[in-house]
């Protein structure tokens, strides 16, 4: 604070949130007129806001993030951002015969798992079916051929071909080449 109690020019910058005010909004499939709507405040002063041409009281900031779902500290943390180079990738084993298997996501994140597959011909998840704890898996191919079991049901996926299934559904893989390496992307949603 400089003298009389102003802010000096060297005073650390405000944090802005319009941006993300913005995107909360429409994330949430709400225009301009029905955020007023439901706020009580103008369409002007909320266009300002995402904007970050006004500053807006505490109060109203509160009443805005709680209309589009939003915690008041989720304005001002950083984005939630990772970088896993291809020479840090964690080597992980899920107990599969045959694959070199990679962890592409940061332990961090939870909401989300990728996993990078190479697996030798003749490779497996071995007989027993199996099934991870997460809600949604998912799996696409990019290089040879996957066989993949569920209860009931074989499906033989090829380069290029994606499979959807719930992450509780009982599955094993298996690479049925004799001569060719099939390299897969494991999603798990969320991470188990």
């Amino acid at each position: 604070m400089g003298l009389g109690g102003k802010a000096t020019e060297d005073a650390a910058p405000v944090a802005v949130v319009g941006a993300r005010l913005r995107a909360a909004r429409r994330r949430r499939g709400l225009t301009l007129d029905q955020l007023a709507t439901a706020t009580g405040l103008t369409k002007s002063f909320l266009s300002r806001l995402e904007r970050d041409q006004v500053s807006p009281s505490v109060a109203t900031l509160v009443r805005v993030c709680g209309v589009l779902g939003l915690g008041v500290g989720e304005l001002f943390e950083p984005p939630k951002t990772s970088l896993v180079r291809k020479a840090e990738r964690r080597r992980i084993n899920f107990g599969g015969q045959d694959v070199l298997e990679s962890l592409l996501t940061p332990d961090t994140q939870k909401d989300l798992q990728v996993i990078h597959s190479v697996i030798d011909p003749g490779g497996t998840g071995g007989d027993e079916l199996y099934s991870l704890g997460c809600k949604v898996e998912f799996v696409y191919v990019i290089a040879g051929n996957l066989r993949l079991s569920l209860v009931g049901d074989t499906h033989e996926l090829a380069a290029g071909d994606a499979f959807t299934f719930p992450g509780q559904e009982p599955h094993t893989w298996a690479n049925t080449s004799h001569d060719a390496a099939c390299e897969v992307l494991w999603v798990l949603a969320p991470a188990p």
